[in-house]
């Protein structure tokens, strides 16, 4: 197994970066956290340091040793392959496609809406006020989650969204359904969504992962 000389650069409320958290907990791997606060003196993701390792600007990265890498389901699928104990996708082709399905409906399709960024937009240049951002940030959430919740009708969902172990799928829902509690969607009807995080946040490693849990929450 390659040494775990791995740095997570991170911010308490990003859910791309709770995803990691939970992934990295999820597989037992020992990481330094380093807070990239979002909002503090406009935003230290655009400090010059930090924009040296991650291009775009965001969070999380993740360096090992000398390897640096960004986008989450990038950083989950290395570590999925670098250390392959505690495995977060199901050992079949099927499966792993199903997996991946969920992941990228939510990480893909739903996240990238919800983004501090966009949020910033919405009531900056695109000229809503708060109440129109959050009936926006609303409708696409509850919208794309309905989806992720039909999906999860299916005969492979045990307590989790695929099986009865945590997968990838997992470590992306459970952050989306945090912020979607946070800005008060409506998760009524999300019956396969609301037990399977309720199953999540029942794990050690998981609470562990858990925004309100991490050094930086403020």
């Amino acid at each position: 197994m390659p040494n775990q000389n791995l740095t997570l650069y991170t911010y308490w409320r990003s859910s791309a970066s709770y995803r990691v958290r939970m992934a990295l907990n999820l597989k037992g791997l020992d990481y330094e956290s380093r807070a990239v606060h979002l909002v503090r003196d406009g935003g230290e993701q655009f400090a010059a340091e930090y924009a040296g390792l991650n291009p775009q600007q965001l969070v999380p990265t993740l360096v090992h040793g000398e390897l640096t890498l960004t986008q989450s389901l990038a950083i989950i699928d290395y570590l999925e392959e670098a250390f392959p104990g505690q495995p977060l996708l199901p050992a079949d082709a099927v499966g792993r496609a199903r997996v991946r399905a969920i992941a990228q409906a939510i990480a893909c399709e739903i996240a990238p809406l919800n983004n501090l960024r966009v949020l910033k937009y919405l009531t900056g240049p695109a000229g809503l006020d708060e109440d129109g951002k959050l009936a926006w940030y609303r409708h696409w959430t509850e919208n794309g989650l309905a989806a992720v919740e039909r999906m999860l009708d299916h005969p492979a969902t045990g307590h989790f969204c695929h099986g009865d172990e945590p997968t990838l799928a997992d470590c992306c829902l459970l952050p989306q359904v945090y912020n979607a509690r946070r800005f008060e969607c409506d998760l009524t009807g999300f019956d396969r969504i609301n037990a399977i995080c309720n199953e999540l946040e029942r794990l050690a490693p998981v609470r562990d992962a858990a925004p309100e849990n991490q050094p930086d929450a403020a």
